[in-house]
């Protein structure tokens, strides 16, 4: 049975051996955690967020976190969400995000929850809108540059 718990430094070099290659771990990051390849203990930041480890049978499945855009917690935000590269297409992301989105209702009072995901990114993309995240309509895309090209950012958000 799918369930999550606390992210501890322990589960980092597990997490980070999901990323296969520059172009994976800048889909996921964002350049946020530092350049390719990081450390367990440049990772280990995400400890400094309200970061969370999926389990199934005492594996670890997957990872994401929530953190508040401003100080109060109607709205949360996803991010840095990754499953295990050998159990991807099988549920794993749909299922661990669900949790991720009763914990933030019940356990925060959140009413919204919302998440950037690059246009190129299209897997994580479409586990997003298939759980309900709906696209927000944006004035300007946000860019990044990322290995010399520059990837759209596309907001989403569901309403709890």
């Amino acid at each position: 049975m799918l369930r999550l718990r606390p992210y501890n430094k322990n589960d980092a070099e597990i997490i980070m051996s999901w990323i296969k290659g520059e172009n994976a771990f800048y889909k996921w990051t964002a350049g946020v955690l530092g350049e390719y390849p990081i450390s367990a203990e440049q990772f280990n930041m995400v400890s400094n967020l309200m970061a969370f480890t999926a389990i199934d049978d005492n594996e670890i499945v997957g990872f994401f976190t929530m953190r508040r855009p401003n100080e109060f917690y109607e709205e949360l935000r996803f991010g840095f969400v990754i499953v295990d590269s050998k159990k991807r297409g099988q549920g794993y992301g749909k299922n661990m995000l669900k949790l991720g989105l009763k914990y933030a209702k019940e356990i925060f009072g959140a009413n919204k929850v919302s998440l950037g995901v690059f246009e190129n990114n299209e897997s994580a993309y479409y586990c997003y809108k298939a759980i309900g995240f709906e696209d927000v309509s944006q004035d300007e895309i946000e860019k990044y540059t990322v290995m010399g090209e520059e990837w759209n950012c596309l907001e989403l958000e569901m309403k709890l």
